[in-house]
């Protein structure tokens, strides 16, 4: 059989999405039954040739941009799957962008409904057109894979998506990158391409307001600075997307300015050891459809305190401190209990390597390859 794989909006594999991507390839085995083609933009081409050195890559939509690459989809996919007569095509990305219809059955992965959730001004811009065409889109794939309970619950109520269409596969973790390091004493870690003065509270996702809640957290970070006149500093680490100029005046307005550092988009080579030397980890977001940031601190050994609210407490179950995403107050009492009672920081820090031994990304790899050979053999 034959599987294309969409490649579009996975970000060149520099994203949540992307990093999704990049894990399912290099764990696809060598197989005599399937053959797997990638089809993207051309700049895509070598994003995913050093974990799928042996898959032939079809470059198509030759115009970049969001509203370009929608219209590829809707009118130029299905024939475009018909000629290179796939047996089934796989979506990634399917909460970004999806053809109307498929010459052949399509399996797509959601990640998040945030272009759905609450009001126009905190969700995800997708535009009006896509908001009507996405929905009807989702329901024609002939099964959804959602990364966790919480979105497939948004699938059935926002998208009316049939339930028995979808099902749960939790993300992977990479265990041998993300794990418990050695902590010395230095007081400045090298972390190309910077380095970073200890002790810091970290926050890793990117700089997207609402969503992310980063005003509060630098409001509740300095609550936490003015009540333990700890010398820790925030990190914020991830590359500015949505109003992120606000975020960055809230910073330049804060007290304690000099004591927040802001990376911009961050290496994913090097995030385990940005992780691995924190004090503890801060996922204030309003909305998210798993995580990952989350399993990645777990891994690493380090305490996360998270928002209540979406996914979070899913993901996260009793192996975090959770606080109310829109009380600054709440944010900044979890900081000083972890970084003052040392029986809730070994506690949360051992539940935490407790809970991540769940996610994997064999496991999780495993049954979407699974799902898709199912899907094509229909």
């Amino acid at each position: 059989m034959k599987i294309g794989i969409d490649t579009f909006t996975c970000d060149g594999g520099k994203s949540g999405v992307g990093m999704y991507l990049t894990q399912f390839l290099k764990r696809i085995p060598p197989s005599q039954e399937a053959l797997f083609e990638l089809f993207g933009w051309e700049y895509d081409r070598f994003a995913y040739s050093e974990v799928a050195p042996n898959f032939e890559f079809i470059p198509q939509c030759s115009v970049n941009g969001r509203a370009v690459n929608s219209l590829w989809h809707l009118f130029k996919y299905p024939d475009f799957a018909s000629l290179r007569k796939y047996n089934a095509c796989f979506f990634p990305a399917a909460h970004r962008r999806l053809p109307n219809r498929s010459a052949c059955p399509a399996i797509g992965v959601v990640h998040d409904m945030s272009a759905y959730w609450s009001t126009r001004k905190t969700r995800e811009y997708l535009g009006a057109l896509k908001r009507i065409i996405l929905p009807n889109s989702l329901r024609k794939l002939d099964r959804i894979i959602a990364v966790s309970e919480w979105v497939k619950h948004e699938l059935i109520d926002l998208a009316r998506v049939k339930e028995n269409r979808i099902e749960v596969v939790p993300n992977g973790i990479d265990h041998s990158a993300f794990y418990p390091r050695q902590r010395n004493e230095e007081s400045v870690l090298l972390i190309q391409p910077f380095s970073f003065r200890r002790p810091y509270v970290l926050s890793v996702s990117r700089i997207d307001h609402p969503v992310k809640n980063h005003i509060r957290l630098i409001k509740a970070f300095g609550i936490f600075k003015e009540k333990t006149k700890f010398p820790h500093r925030l990190v914020l680490a991830g590359g500015d997307t949505n109003k992120a100029a606000k975020v960055h005046k809230a910073a330049a307005a804060s007290k304690w300015r000099s004591d927040i550092f802001f990376t911009g988009h961050f290496p994913v080579k090097s995030l385990p050891e940005l992780y691995a030397g924190a004090d503890f980890a801060v996922f204030p977001s309003i909305y998210e459809g798993f995580g990952m940031g989350v399993v990645e601190a777990m891994a690493s050994g380090v305490p996360a305190l998270c928002a209540r609210a979406a996914s979070l407490p899913e993901t996260a179950e009793h192996a975090a401190l959770y606080f109310d995403p829109y009380d600054a107050e709440d944010m900044a009492d979890r900081m000083i209990t972890i970084s003052t009672d040392s029986g809730i920081y070994k506690e949360c820090r051992n539940l935490g390597l407790e809970r991540v031994k769940t996610f994997s990304w064999d496991r999780c790899v495993e049954r979407t390859l699974q799902i898709i050979y199912e899907t094509a053999r229909e």
